[in-house]
């Protein structure tokens, strides 16, 4: 079955007007240099952050395209992400399993929240238009602590899908790179991006830092 990104498409038009958008706030190449506390890698930014909860992409970040499982290289960080970010802390949502025009019937979601542990987002929208639908999950668990999206670190392998939820949410985006799949097998869309990234950052383009709710 295709899997059609009606969201992607019409907000990619909102960088013609601020090109920002797509740009992450820290970058790691592999999934497994994400730093310990996650709060390190916006070390810098000049403003003080409190990440109470992450938001993790699937494909290409802590899982090779297409499977529903950990990558075996990245197990002991994911592990250790979620001791740092226990229970409703940490979500998963991906533009697969969960997004219910695609995953119609949950069954990709319920084999990933069975194999990793952990809570997998159901998401009538596709990236990056579903913040409205991540904020209503964590205003519905309590327990994680969230209460603004200044919150929430999203970590995703994709700066049109990943960076721009983030930035059009308000939160902290950490752009995996590199990812799992070696350049040369990754799609057109991830190949462009490689390039796009480093040329608005050269042309003095930042992300927007989010405001916190104190701001």
């Amino acid at each position: 079955m295709m899997n059609l990104n009606f969201s992607g498409t019409t907000n990619v038009f909102k960088l013609l007007a601020k090109p920002s958008l797509c740009l992450p706030h820290a970058t790691v190449s592999t999934f497994n240099e994400i730093p310990s506390p996650l709060e390190k890698a916006f070390e810098g930014r000049g403003k003080k952050v409190d990440i109470r909860a992450v938001v993790l992409d699937k494909d290409d970040c802590f899982a090779y395209p297409d499977t529903n499982e950990v990558y075996a290289a990245y197990t002991e960080r994911f592990r250790q992400l979620q001791k740092e970010y226990p229970g409703r802390r940490l979500l998963i949502v991906s533009n697969t399993a969960g997004a219910t025009t695609y995953d119609r019937d949950g069954r990709m979601a319920k084999e990933l929240e069975s194999v990793t542990g952990v809570s997998v987002l159901p998401h009538r929208v596709k990236k990056p238009g579903c913040g409205d639908e991540i904020m209503a999950h964590f205003k519905a668990h309590p327990d994680a602590g969230v209460t603004h999206p200044s919150q929430i670190a999203i970590v995703g392998d994709r700066l049109l899908t990943d960076m721009m939820l983030a930035n059009m949410m308000g939160s902290w985006g950490l752009w995996i790179k590199d990812g799992v799949k070696p350049l040369n097998e990754k799609s057109a869309f991830s190949k462009l991006e490689q390039r796009l990234g480093p040329f608005l950052l050269a042309r003095g383009y930042q992300a927007p830092d989010p405001q916190s709710p104190f701001e």
